[in-house]
């Protein structure tokens, strides 16, 4: 059996860390490792501070009872052929992560008894439309070339993003005259602009757990860049999810750099309204000539900030404007068996109780008895082409449903493992009704089960250092995008912020933002961060 790496960096120790770095980084997830391999690239020494036992954010993987699960990394589009996302992945790892593709049918909406195979490629996806939904032709050809056109208008939606602050926001005035008008309407809006076809629009928006939120709410910008992301099919990391930090952190390292883990940051170190380090929670100070906050919106603002400083800047009203994104739970199950045994396949099962998506989840938040208005199946051992080296006879799946806050108030507060009968209690009945769902698939697996548990918001919580449960960042509402606080340049000179909340959900909306916020720290010579990106050559 081959050796299992599952945890990444180096755990943190004050005698381990430098007194001062060019950089700091709060957190080691997807934005976090890609600005710091980024600035390394460029020169910089950059430290990674990870509260976390190990590296990689919602990237990262983790082993029990002799299975192993990644924990936010389900599929990835655009990486396993040549693409933005795949050269700034390349660089940042200098071509050691490695991209599975997926089987063709990346994923199958199942709406009720109606099934729909999103197949790679987008005459694929065209034809398979057409033959459900005769009569149609006409508007799924132009929401094809739709979701197209707002991907190849993205770079330029977001180019304030780049910019110094106060350009930025002179830029996204302006911006409703550079882009598509669609940009700035919800996605129910433009399909339905599109079509009348209810349950065509229902099929379209198959996806959505991708982003989080209900297709009535949810900006169509999200919705069209997470459509257009998997046209081409999903790939997986050779290795599993873990592979992603592993693979970048050498290159942070190269230039004398390091990710700490354990590494618990208590707050920014602010003097006359400028950023010179942090202080740890054991007490060590850290300084720096820049730090940059990995670590979500919510956290940097209300925790990593100094009471005087948040009273300042006027972060109360700031986040009043804005909303985290659902909370959710998910099964993670081992099975005894490869995956030809078991008959699993790469193809994602997106399961809903019909094609109602918006009332299902209010139905559902308002009585968690009420069916799940999503059930998302993944299975991510066969995805891996590394997995029998690893664990050989064995299979794993991941079963994903949304979540309450409300329904868990009473535990706020509890620790891990410590939360009492009446919270497992709690727990137990959803994870058997998650179980049920999935050997309703899937029923040959029922007698191979060999371990299984249910993660709840308060985990991620515990785990992530959220405060909603959320894994997806911010609710993508159309207006969020202009949100001025929500720039990779804050009030506060030479603190940054990176991550999903100052682009999009997702890996490649966390790894973007690496881009854009490593450009705006190099203000009027951000044109480095692209020339390094241009000129990079796959090694031979």
């Amino acid at each position: 059996m081959a050796k299992i790496k599952i945890r990444t960096g180096k755990r943190f120790r004050a005698s381990r860390v430098e007194k001062h770095y060019d950089t700091l980084i709060i957190g080691s997830g997807m934005g976090g490792l890609a600005t710091a391999a980024l600035l390394s690239l460029l020169g910089k020494k950059v430290c990674v501070l990870e509260q976390h036992y190990t590296a990689g954010g919602y990237t990262h993987a983790y082993e029990r009872e002799g299975f192993e699960w990644d924990v936010g990394v389900h599929y990835v589009g655009e990486v396993h052929k040549p693409s933005t996302l795949r050269r700034v992945f390349d660089v940042i790892s200098e071509g050691r992560l490695q991209w599975a593709a997926m089987e063709d049918e990346y994923d199958r909406i199942i709406l009720g008894d109606d099934e729909y195979s999103f197949v790679a490629g987008r005459e694929n996806f065209a034809q398979m439309l057409k033959e459900r939904f005769v009569g149609e032709e006409q508007a799924i050809d132009e929401y094809i070339q739709l979701i197209r056109n707002i991907s190849r208008y993205t770079p330029k939606f977001f180019a304030g993003q780049g910019m110094p602050r106060w350009l930025g926001r002179l830029y996204n005035k302006i911006r409703p005259r550079l882009v598509p008008k669609e940009f700035f309407k919800t996605t129910r809006e433009v399909l339905e602009g599109l079509t009348s076809n209810q349950h065509l629009i229902s099929v379209l928006t198959g996806q959505w757990g991708n982003y989080g939120q209900a297709p009535e709410h949810a900006a169509f910008l999200m919705h069209a860049l997470i459509a257009k992301h998997y046209l081409a099919g999903g790939a997986y990391p050779v290795g599993g999810s873990s592979e992603i930090a592993r693979s970048i952190i050498p290159t942070i390292q190269k230039n004398g750099g390091e990710v700490f883990t354990y590494a618990h940051v208590d707050e920014v170190l602010i003097k006359q309204n400028k950023a010179y380090g942090v202080r740890m929670v054991c007490g060590t100070e850290i300084t720096a000539d820049n730090v940059v906050s990995n670590a979500g919106f919510y956290n940097t603002v209300k925790k990593l900030l100094p009471d005087d400083v948040q009273k300042r800047l006027g972060v109360d009203d700031w986040i009043k404007e804005v909303s985290p994104s659902s909370a959710h739970f998910c099964i993670y199950a081992g099975f005894n068996g490869t995956k030809e045994e078991l008959g699993l396949t790469t193809t994602n099962l997106w399961v809903y109780p019909n094609g109602d998506h918006n009332n299902n989840i209010k139905k559902y938040k308002a009585d968690f008895n009420e069916d799940f208005p999503l059930v998302y199946i993944s299975f991510p051992s066969a995805k891996d082409p590394d997995w029998d080296n690893r664990y050989p006879g064995k299979s794993t799946v991941e079963v994903v449903t949304p979540a309450n806050m409300d329904w868990f108030k009473q535990w706020e507060g509890s620790q891990w493992q410590d939360r009492g009968k009446d919270y497992e209690a709690f727990k137990d009945q959803f994870a058997q009704r998650l179980m049920e769902k999935l050997y309703q698939r899937h029923p040959q697996l029922k007698d191979k089960l060999a371990y299984f548990e249910l993660s709840t918001p308060l985990s991620t919580n515990w785990y992530q250092k959220t405060s909603a449960g959320e894994m997806l960042s911010l609710d993508h509402f159309t207006d969020r995008f202009g949100k001025p606080f929500l720039h990779p340049i804050t009030p506060v000179k030479n603190l940054f912020m990176t991550g999903s909340d100052v682009m999009t959900a997702g890996v490649g909306g966390a790894l973007m933002s690496a881009v854009m916020t490593t450009s705006a720290m190099q203000g009027l010579k951000a044109g480095k961060v692209m020339k390094l990106l241009k000129d990079y050559k796959p090694t031979p």
